[in-house]
């Protein structure tokens, strides 16, 4: 396991929020890293700005964290819909699977409260039988949250993810986006295991 990861992401910006300090780790190691991103979300940019807004950042967002250009996958599902949409969603990531062959996988929580979050997690689980998965941290959408896996991490991860993060600059308004916030999450997380920094996932399926 961890030596093709994939980081799948309902929306743009979610595999950032969720595991970006694991990323820059993993990408420092030299893993070999997919990022596939269900839905730019164009309904979701400010009418102000152009449609294309989030598939620009989000290229700059993966590059910046060192993920390869060949490696980002971005799809078209419409935003906050993907419950009619899950079918076809199965499909894409069983086309994924058999093409990108990830044995480890992170998604989204299975608490995680919003439809499209869920239905990434409910057709990962179903698409991935046989892939060790964990289930990502994104407090604002998290029911409740089991603190049973942790990636230690250095400061230097958390900058980077940081850094990858404020390549979003449609979504600065965002209380969640704010640096002093995602570092003292880490931070939160890497003092209980004992570290200066950490990012905590649920074990959705571990295989050995």
């Amino acid at each position: 396991m961890f030596k093709r990861i994939l980081i799948m992401a309902p929306h743009t910006d979610d595999g950032e929020f969720g595991c970006g300090g694991t990323i820059a780790r993993f990408v420092e190691e030299k893993k070999i890293l997919f990022y596939a991103a269900f839905s730019s979300a164009e309904a979701s940019v400010p009418p102000e700005l152009p449609r294309d807004t989030l598939v620009k950042e989000v290229k700059r967002a993966t590059k910046m964290m060192g993920i390869k250009e060949d490696n980002l996958i971005l799809l078209d599902f419409e935003v906050r819909k993907f419950p009619e949409q899950r079918q076809k969603i199965l499909d894409k990531m069983l086309e994924l699977k058999s093409k990108l062959k990830p044995d480890t996988i992170f998604l989204p929580s299975p608490n995680d409260t919003h439809q499209d979050h869920r239905t990434v997690y409910e057709e990962g689980f179903r698409a991935f039988k046989d892939t060790t998965m964990f289930g990502y941290e994104l407090p604002w959408n998290n029911l409740t949250f089991d603190t049973e896996a942790f990636i230690l991490l250095r400061e230097e991860h958390i900058m980077k993810k940081i850094a990858a993060i404020e390549e979003y600059t449609s979504q600065k308004d965002r209380l969640y986006s704010k640096s002093d916030f995602i570092k003292a999450l880490a931070r939160t997380r890497g003092v209980q295991i004992g570290s200066d920094f950490a990012e905590v996932f649920e074990v959705v399926r571990w295989v050995l």
